[in-house]
């Protein structure tokens, strides 16, 4: 029998399990790997920018740019156009039956390739007409006449504008406030559309019935409501006593982008189920009816117009045109059903007959910004090379890099060298 006690051979096998060599643990790293794209060390292009290849640069853009812009200008200057201010028209034109007065110069502007002609552009205005604005429904407002001469023949193609000054359709609440799926056709019920970006003219409640605004939302509810004639020549050639000759445009087709037509579908609401906008009650005095119903937006491109939204204060929209026929020189008159409100936010509004090139409109910024850049351009590279030419300068001088410049020494003080160290005690 051992004299050994017992446990301890035991223990003496667990001590000699823990002192085995163990595996030392794995470290973690997060050192990308060693490849030429993770140390970048990718072969790249870089380019040394020299006098040799910094002057032809400077004076190719100057000689490209230049008559790019002349171009432009040139082309800008071919339109033809004409913008007549009308915002003060029901409160300073002369009534209609007192005859015709002289627009102020200021709210006229032309633009024509002949600069000796006059427009001799002249106002009236007819307050408390009777004017059809919906299917058998008349409301009172005033009538705006406007007198113009045209010197020259205009396009085709010519385009009718309307221009608003100071409306911010760029606010972001204004620009969001509609329902997308309301304008593809979709049947929203009133509490699918309250609390939505419609909010605060989602609908109302009618007779203790919550009935949705079709369309609902603020852009649709501001919608601009002033009407026009197509422009109605007063002195046709061969014509006899007051006869007159309209020149025809079209307000309701190709005034829209085909995008903009592919975001409307004719509605599923019954005209029971919707209200018209607060602002379109007097069009609609008993709401949407049978014989009054809901528009169709899918065919109304002056609503598809106006819901694309401008980024400015001031823009213009497509209103009618005309793509075949000419506009001819003459005296022309166009009548303007006055309804939308400028004067209360210190807007105007103003009507744009006007012609395009392969440009564009009428806009010189664009030509002047390319002469601008091409005569800044060619007076840089005369005062680089005239630079070159008197001083030139060593490529690759480290000597005029800024931290190897030598400072000036103070009395007392250290020096440094090109290498930017301070220098030791008695180095100096």
């Amino acid at each position: 029998m051992s004299d050994t006690p017992r446990g301890v051979g035991h223990t003496d096998s667990i001590d000699s399990h823990d002192s085995s060599p163990s595996k030392p643990d794995k470290k973690k790293s997060r050192r990308p790997a060693n490849t030429a794209f993770r140390q970048q060390r990718l072969k790249a292009w870089q380019p040394i920018l020299t006098p040799k290849t910094v002057l032809p640069l400077f004076f190719a853009i100057g000689v490209i740019f230049a008559p790019i812009g002349g171009l432009l200008l040139y082309a800008s200057t071919q339109v033809q156009e004409i913008r007549l201010d009308y915002t003060h028209c029901s409160a300073d034109a002369p009534d209609f039956k007192n005859g015709f007065g002289a627009m102020p110069t200021s709210d006229v502007e032309t633009a024509f390739k002949s600069s000796n002609s006059s427009i001799d552009a002249q106002w009236a205005v007819q307050a408390g007409v009777n004017i059809t604005v919906n299917t058998g429904v008349r409301i009172p407002g005033n009538r705006c006449y406007l007198r113009f001469n045209i010197p020259e023949s205009m396009g085709p193609p010519v385009l009718f504008y309307y221009q608003l000054t100071n409306f911010y359709q760029n606010h972001r609440r204004y620009a969001d406030s509609f329902d997308v799926d309301q304008l593809k056709g979709t049947a929203r019920s009133y509490g699918d559309i309250h609390g939505g970006k419609c909010t605060p003219l989602y609908g109302d409640n009618v007779n203790g019935v919550k009935k949705p605004y079709y369309p609902c939302g603020l852009i649709a509810n501001s919608m601009f409501n002033d009407s026009f004639t197509s422009p109605e020549l007063l002195n046709p050639p061969g014509g006899r006593g007051n006869q007159t000759r309209t020149y025809l445009m079209s307000n309701n087709t190709n005034i829209a982008w085909s995008s903009d037509r592919d975001l409307y579908n004719p509605t599923k609401y019954k005209p029971s189920d919707v209200l018209p906008p607060p602002n379109w009650r007097e069009r609609y005095p008993n709401n949407y009816t049978e014989q009054n119903p809901p528009p169709d937006l899918k065919n109304w491109e002056a609503f598809q117009v106006w819901m694309r939204t401008a980024g400015l204060p001031t823009f213009s929209k497509l209103y009618q045109r005309n793509d075949t026929e000419a506009m001819a020189e003459g005296r022309y008159q166009i009548i303007v059903d006055d309804f939308f409100p400028t004067t209360e936010y210190r807007g105007t509004k103003s009507i744009i007959i006007t012609t395009r090139t392969v440009v564009g409109g009428r806009n010189n910024f664009l030509g002047i910004a390319y002469i601008v850049v091409a005569g800044l351009c060619i007076v840089l590279g005369v005062i680089f090379l005239a630079s070159h030419l008197i001083k030139p300068r060593k490529l690759g001088d480290h000597t005029y890099l800024s931290w190897n410049n030598v400072p000036t020494s103070k009395p007392g003080g250290s020096a440094a060298v090109a290498s930017g160290r301070e220098l030791r005690p008695g180095e100096a």
